[in-house]
C-alpha cells in the first residue's frame, strides 16, 4: 500500500501528540492518535491514563470518542485513524466497533514493548484462551435474569442497530 503527503501529515500529527502525552504534559505514555475523513481531522487524541487516573484513556479512544461528537455518529466508516503504534488490544478492539476504514500507525508493539515496558503480548495470548483458562477468572451468573432485558431489547421496535 503506497502512502502520501497527506498520510504523512497526519502521521507527523499523531506523533506530535505522542510526544505532547510522554514528554511535555506528562499525561502517559507516547502515544497519539489522529483520526480524518475527507483529508480533514475530525478526532484528535493522547495517551491521559496518568492523569486521569482511567487506563482506558489511550489516544485511540480518544481520538475516536471526538470524532464520533464532531461528526454525530457511532459509525466512522469512511475514516482513517493515524496512531504513533500500533493499537493495543483494547484500542483494536474499538477501532472495529466504530467500523473504521484503515489504520495507519507508526511504532510497532515490538517497539513500544523494547522502548517502554508496553508489552500487551500476554494480553493477546490471554484473550485466545477458552474462559476457563484466562488469566482473570471469568464465571457466569444470573444468565436466565440478564437474558429477560435481552428479550425485551430485541423486540423494540425503535431500536438502533449498531
Amino acid at each position: 500500500m503506497t502512502t502520501t503527503a497527506e498520510d504523512q501529515r497526519f502521521m507527523r500529527r499523531a506523533i506530535e501528540l505522542s510526544r505532547q502525552a510522554a514528554l511535555i504534559d506528562c499525561t502517559g505514555g507516547p502515544f497519539g492518535c489522529v483520526i480524518t475523513r475527507d483529508g480533514e481531522i475530525v478526532g484528535e487524541g493522547f495517551n491521559q491514563v496518568i492523569t486521569e487516573n482511567d487506563p482506558t484513556w489511550h489516544g485511540e479512544i480518544a481520538a475516536i470518542r471526538q470524532a464520533g461528537q464532531r461528526l454525530q455518529t457511532f459509525d466512522l466508516s469512511g475514516c482513517t485513524l493515524y496512531t504513533s503504534a500500533e493499537p493495543c488490544p483494547m484500542c483494536e478492539a474499538a477501532i472495529y466497533w466504530a467500523r473504521i476504514d484503515r489504520v495507519v500507525f507508526a511504532a510497532r508493539c515490538a517497539d513500544a514493548a523494547a522502548h517502554g515496558d508496553f508489552d500487551d503480548s500476554a494480553i493477546y495470548a490471554d484473550l485466545c484462551k477458552p474462559l476457563g483458562e484466562r488469566k482473570i477468572p471469568h464465571q457466569e451468573l444470573l444468565r436466565s435474569e440478564a437474558l429477560v432485558v435481552w428479550q425485551e431489547y430485541e423486540q423494540k421496535s425503535d431500536r438502533l442497530p449498531y
